[in-house]
């Protein structure tokens, strides 16, 4: 607890000071119709990850998402955050990763105990599509109140969460793309990856007639498939390695990297706003021995308010 009032306390909680420099490596493919992504999360994804005590199928997924998530708010340009919302009504009921311009990164998922338990005893290892059910996922682009929201939704369709990926940029966005996700965990704690390609409509390869740019792509698609999930997940194998391992045959170059870091933003003045907007009768059944207690989905940590520091709305 602090002697500064709730609402004016800036101050976070003792979460890890974690920053990846190399988080997420750009690359382009020279005189072809492509542009990618290679993320790494390295001991960010562990620090993220290990918050809660998940089902390791429900805590790959999660560091699925969180690896999406930082390939795709890396590709846009807006100061903000970009977040990734899948709902739907299976074990796995809420499932949310944002990024900011920054790259500081955060998610969580949440799951029934009882539904996991029963998809378990029939499947020991599910797909997304069974732990997440019938739902939609919202892509939200938030840059503050000076500037509109954009946000997109779409049907969960697919698998896999790459292949719901696809089904969005194919539906919403009509983008020709490759997905591919990797989170498992390893003798360093839990890693998570990406790859994410995407064909251009111009730069790179607009010169070239429509036959040559289709068989352009169709090989970066070939040669992206042959990565592995252990070498998306290697810490000793760098990314600009990687890349040349995949696509040298025709030519690749690495753009600059950028960082990734723990990114959860919760602060006691944070949570204070969320408490003023609850009636005091809504308050007072909150109130535990005097105290109002305010768990961090992101963080999983709690924060404790004496009720009578909280005044709440009317009514």
């Amino acid at each position: 607890m602090t002697a500064t009032p709730a609402f004016l306390d800036t101050t976070r909680p003792d979460v890890p000071d974690i920053v990846v420099p190399r988080g997420i490596t750009p690359f382009r493919l020279p005189h072809r119709p492509v542009r990618g992504r290679v993320v790494r999360l390295g001991k960010l994804a562990d620090a993220l990850l290990t918050r809660h005590d998940n089902h390791p199928a429900v805590t790959a997924l999660a560091g699925q998402t969180l690896a999406l998530v930082a390939a795709l708010a890396s590709a846009l340009k807006f100061r903000g955050w970009f977040s990734l919302q899948a709902k739907g009504d299976g074990p796995v009921g809420m499932l949310l990763a944002d990024c900011t311009d920054a790259g500081a990164l955060r998610g969580y998922a949440r799951a029934n105990a009882e539904k996991l338990a029963a998809l378990l005893a029939v499947d020991p290892a599910p797909s997304a599509a069974a732990l997440l059910g019938t739902g939609y996922l919202a892509f939200t682009v938030d840059q503050g109140l000076e500037k509109d929201r954009y946000q997109g939704i779409v049907q969960m369709q697919g698998a896999s969460l790459a292949d719901m990926a696809l089904h969005y940029f194919a539906s919403s966005e009509q983008l020709s793309a490759s997905v591919r996700l990797a989170c498992l965990p390893t003798q360093d704690g839990w890693r998570a990856a990406a790859l994410v390609l995407e064909r251009v409509a111009e730069g790179a390869g607009a010169d070239l007639d429509q036959a040559a740019q289709d068989d352009s792509w169709q090989t970066a698609l070939a040669l992206a498939a042959t990565v592995t999930d252990a070498e998306l997940l290697d810490d000793t194998l760098p990314a600009e390695h990687l890349i040349w391992r995949l696509f040298h045959g025709g030519g690749v170059q690495a753009d600059r990297p950028r960082a990734l870091a723990y990114g959860c933003r919760c602060s006691r003045q944070h949570l204070a706003g969320i408490l003023e907007g609850f009636s005091a009768a809504d308050l007072d059944h909150m109130a535990e021995d005097g105290d109002i207690t305010m768990t961090c989905e992101f963080c999983n940590l709690d924060f404790r308010f004496a009720r009578g520091d909280v005044r709440g709305g009317a009514g």
